[in-house]
């Protein structure tokens, strides 16, 4: 491999083969210079990119960035990549970094960052959300900046979207969106709001992410017997018009619309909050 470009210290483009790629390794452009022949035991990744605005960026990414960023950066993803036992599509390595430098910029300038999905995430994605607080020790360790655990919460999201893109299945975003705002609909049936860091909450998460889950063909998992539907419509009249409040919101702000069977398990959670947590302090 002949070096064609230094980006930084720890990247250089490279012809081999008739291809150009990037070759990223700790100190594989100390003391090299153009047409150098690049060392392969500092090799550690390597970039074809098919898309040629992605490669792009890439180049001005690692070109731009500060270097301790983006060996951060890495390291998150390597140790993402261990613990989940999988390896990333080649664009999480610019969606991470150009989020994180980014999110440090906002942070040294004392901007303060909101993440309205936070308990969501560490519900839904869990496994996810160890790597980030992971993610934030490196950080502190390697940075000297102390990220608040709602930034946590985004480079869980990032870790989450790569998994998913590689294979893994589970929510996303949207869908942990549309359960806050479900959720937030039977407690206004309900009458009643919920610490979002309680086991009451993360039952109703749990819950809700079973009543949304489909498989790969879209079927639904957790489609009830017709004659359940039945009778719990009219066993739970009121909380069953209820939850097509909450159906029709839903279908509004997402598009998503909800079958008779989940109607009637909405119905029963708006019930089972109603009765069982309206007198608690949760």
């Amino acid at each position: 491999m002949k070096i064609k470009k230094i980006l930084n210290n720890n990247a250089v483009v490279v012809h081999d083969q008739g291809e150009e790629k990037i070759v990223m390794g700790s100190g594989i452009a100390f003391q090299k210079g153009k047409n150098d022949i690049v060392d392969p035991t500092r090799i550690e990744k390597v970039f074809i990119m098919d898309d040629s605005d992605q490669y792009g960026h890439l180049q001005e990414m690692l070109r731009t960035l500060p270097e301790e960023e983006i060996a951060v950066s890495e390291s998150i993803i390597s140790y993402a990549e261990q613990e989940l036992e999988v390896t990333f599509n080649k664009h999480i390595h610019i969606a991470l970094t150009d989020h994180l430098s980014f999110a440090l910029e906002r942070l040294t300038k004392g901007m303060i960052i909101q993440n309205t999905l936070l308990e969501e995430i560490r519900i839904l994605f869990p496994r996810e959300f160890q790597i980030g607080l992971h993610a934030k020790k490196l950080i502190w360790e390697k940075l000297q900046i102390e990220i608040p655990e709602d930034e946590v919460g985004y480079i869980a999201m990032h870790i989450h979207t790569a998994w998913v893109n590689a294979g893994a299945g589970g929510a996303d975003a949207n869908m942990a969106a549309m359960i806050r705002d479900i959720a937030e609909g039977i407690e206004n049936a309900a009458g009643v709001s919920m610490n979002r860091s309680s086991a009451n909450y993360e039952r109703l998460v749990n819950q809700l992410e079973n009543i949304l889950q489909a498989d790969e063909t879209g079927k639904l998992r957790n489609e009830l017997d017709p004659e359940i539907v039945r009778i719990a419509k009219e066993r739970y009249v009121l909380a069953y018009e209820q939850a097509g409040r909450v159906a029709r919101q839903v279908d509004e702000d997402y598009g998503y619309a909800f079958t008779d069977s989940q109607m009637v398990l909405i119905a029963m959670e708006i019930n089972r909050v109603d009765t069982r947590l309206k007198d608690m302090v949760n």
